[in-house]
């Protein structure tokens, strides 16, 4: 029975989705969430393999008392899912200070608080899981969401130095990077202010949420299947260091590869030109 320590646990979303697919594979699960409460009648169902716990990421300290909290109740965590996040929207000249940083705050600092506060009890047990969820947007910028992008890219650049580090350990990192998925990720964007300071950005900012809000629901992807395949890229014999899930998101994904391996060779001379 493996321990599982699940961020971002709002209803809607895919963190009670990875708690149940852990679940129901037999194992058990700390998930936490701003609101708690949200989940107790949820939770009540699986009795003592479920522990809910209050956590806002962006606390460090409560970061640490929560892990603590789940080692203490299962004896470890063997996986742990860096699943709490969201993007705010903005233009990169125009957004707000505030928004900047709590978009960084959310989506990588409390990534790196997180990781830090399970990975000690991991390396003393010789193994462990990380899956940090990113998005195509880590990949491929988002225009209006460029700081979410810029945060995910880091959620990326920081997974790929981790997992060199703690392999020597026993741990693993996978990277997830989904598309549009049919979450409730899009249903708050409908009452979210455009705070841009810079007018000139204004329409296209308000572009962009009008096709988000007009997106909800409509999402082609399916969390279920999504988390089965994370189970799955998890459990292949050589697992991969990054999954997309979807086919517009893999297909996005393929063409900015592609693309960029075609614009590389064709500079392939002026880059080979600048050693000594």
């Amino acid at each position: 029975m493996k321990t599982w320590f699940i961020t971002g646990g709002t209803p809607g979303g895919f963190g009670p989705l990875y708690a149940e697919a852990a679940l129901d594979q037999g194992d058990q699960v700390a998930v936490t969430a701003r609101r708690p409460a949200e989940l107790r009648e949820w939770a009540e169902a699986y009795g003592d393999r479920v522990l809910v716990l209050e956590l806002d990421v962006t606390d460090a300290q409560q970061v640490r008392a929560a892990v603590k909290s789940a080692e203490e109740r299962f004896g470890g965590i063997d996986v742990l899912v860096n699943n709490a996040g969201r993007g705010w929207f903005g233009s990169i000249e125009g957004a707000p200070d505030e928004t900047i940083r709590r978009t960084f705050d959310l989506n990588l600092f409390a990534v790196v608080d997180v990781v830090r506060a399970v990975l000690p009890g991991m390396r003393a047990r010789g193994g462990g899981w990380i899956v940090n969820m990113s998005s195509v947007a880590g990949l491929v910028s988002a225009q209006g969401f460029g700081y979410y992008s810029a945060a995910k890219f880091a959620v990326e650049g920081l997974s790929e130095t981790l997992r060199l580090e703690v392999e020597p350990f026993g741990v693993r990192v996978l990277v997830v990077e989904p598309g549009a998925t049919r979450t409730k990720a899009f249903a708050g964007f409908q009452d979210q202010p455009v705070n841009e300071v810079v007018d000139a950005y204004v329409p296209m900012v308000e572009s962009v949420k009008a096709a988000f809000v007009d997106h909800n629901g409509k999402q082609e992807g399916d969390p279920v299947r999504g988390v089965r395949a994370v189970i799955s890229a998890m459990n292949a014999p050589v697992p991969p260091r990054r999954i997309v899930l979807g086919n517009s998101g893999y297909d996005v994904v393929t063409a900015m590869h592609e693309n960029a391996l075609v614009e590389l060779r064709a500079n392939e001379k002026l880059s080979r030109s600048t050693d000594f």
